[in-house]
């Protein structure tokens, strides 16, 4: 399940709160938790967001 911090995250990358680097170390910290399907969903909002 995508916790209300996930969604946060999620967000600030939308917003490019983040740098890429930054962006990936915080997904780095709370990746272990997610499962397959969320990671996919993930995955598709960063490559959206991060697209140049």
């Amino acid at each position: 399940m995508i916790t209300k911090e996930v969604r946060e995250w999620i967000q600030k990358v939308e917003r490019r709160q983040y740098s890429y680097d930054d962006a990936m170390y915080e997904f780095s910290r709370f990746s272990k938790y997610l499962t397959r399907e969320e990671l996919k969903f993930i995955k598709t909002k960063l490559e959206e967001s991060y697209k140049n």
